[in-house]
């Protein structure tokens, strides 16, 4: 018997005040709906898996799930759009569920499919701890208590020929959810114990619950020739000195070692990929804005700089008085605190290249941290 599943994502999300769909904003490098289809998909369970999409949405999300799930536009409603998915399936198993619930355990996955192997029906719900009431215009007009009384949740499982026939026979009625649906023209649903796990994302605070406070870490190296006829600049500051480095760009030794370890603590490739050497557009670029493209980057996975290290490797000129100034550029355009910036200078006493005032190199390490 086929298990097949709908994934319900052709919703607005207005109530988490994004802008966009919630379930298509990064967190922590992976979407709301990448978790919640990824949670599914590894279990090894489903045959077919269907996702509903508003039309605004439809390429992002076909583009995103390319090759593991079918897309289907939905309708004005949450059943409208359920009902779509629902023609594309042909028999077996179904499971219906919020593609804004990300945290829904193998387990509960596990004893849905299984009660409706047996029962013919498994609704997700958790037993509610708190007295719950009903209440018009901040008024309380009833108490209901808590006895008995349960959130209903998601997944929603049942025999694919049932459900499309309740919704069927639904027309276009509105229901809270599948369940009540089948309820209505089927049978009696059966529960499934949920858990408090089992949130859905609604309102923006609720966005935080798929951060992970782990910062990410990565570290860059860069070196470039001292030649004459060029000005020598560090961190987006001109360092007086009778040579300058030698690159496409500004050469800018400090900043491209400072943007490859912001690159890397995201595995996103290296300066030498995003701004090739080969690409005239790049010839004396101004290395502090190619970093604020770097910051875009990272900005669009969800991440910002939290601090930055660096050590330049000179011979000559000595940077000792130039630091403070480098380190307030630097943290101007990083948008961090200056104490958040560490910068030093080294000699290589006379060793290599370096030593031989050849050239010049930079190393950095780079921290951050979700927006």
């Amino acid at each position: 018997m086929k298990t097949n599943l709908i994934l319900a994502c052709a919703g607005k999300g207005e109530r988490a005040n994004q802008k966009k769909n919630k379930l298509l904003v990064p967190i922590n490098g992976e979407t709301c709906l990448e978790r919640t289809l990824n949670t599914f998909k590894d279990t090894g369970l489903f045959d077919k898996i269907v996702i509903t999409s508003s039309l605004s949405d439809f390429e992002e999300i076909s583009a995103l799930v390319k090759g593991k799930a079918t897309v289907v536009l939905g309708g004005n409603t949450r059943s409208q759009s359920v009902k779509n998915a629902l023609e594309t399936l042909e028999d077996g198993i179904v499971l219906i569920h919020d593609g804004a619930r990300p945290f829904v355990s193998n387990n509960i996955i596990k004893d849905c499919i299984e009660s409706v192997k047996k029962y013919g029906s498994g609704i997700v719900a958790y037993p509610t701890r708190d007295t719950v009431v009903s209440a018009n215009d901040g008024e309380i007009e009833s108490y209901l208590g808590k006895g008995g009384l349960y959130s209903v949740q998601t997944p929603q499982g049942f025999f694919v020929n049932q459900i499309k026939k309740a919704y069927s026979l639904a027309d276009n009625k509105t229901f809270n959810d599948d369940g009540e649906v089948y309820k209505e023209y089927i049978g009696t649903p059966r529960i499934v114990l949920g858990s408090s796990d089992n949130v859905k994302i609604t309102f923006p605070e609720d966005l935080q619950l798929l951060c992970s406070n782990t910062p990410r870490f990565g570290t860059g190296f860069d070196c470039h020739k001292l030649v004459e006829n060029r000005k020598l600049i560090l961190g987006g500051i001109e360092i007086p000195h009778d040579k300058g480095l030698l690159g496409h760009s500004d050469a800018d030794v400090l900043t491209h070692a400072i943007m490859d370890a912001i690159l890397s603590a995201l595995s996103l490739r290296d300066i030498g990929y995003h701004f090739s050497d080969k690409d005239e557009k790049y010839r004396d670029a101004n290395s502090m804005d190619l970093l604020d493209k770097v910051l875009d980057m990272i900005k669009e996975k969800g991440y910002k700089v939290d601090s930055i290290s660096a050590t330049i490797m000179a011979e000559k000129p000595k940077l000792l008085t130039h630091i403070p100034k480098i380190t307030e550029n630097l943290a101007t355009a990083l948008n961090i605190p200056k104490d958040k910036v560490g910068i030093g200078a080294t000699t290589l006493e006379g060793l290599g290249f370096v030593g031989r005032e050849e050239g010049i190199c930079a190393q950095a390490t780079a921290v951050l941290l979700l927006i």
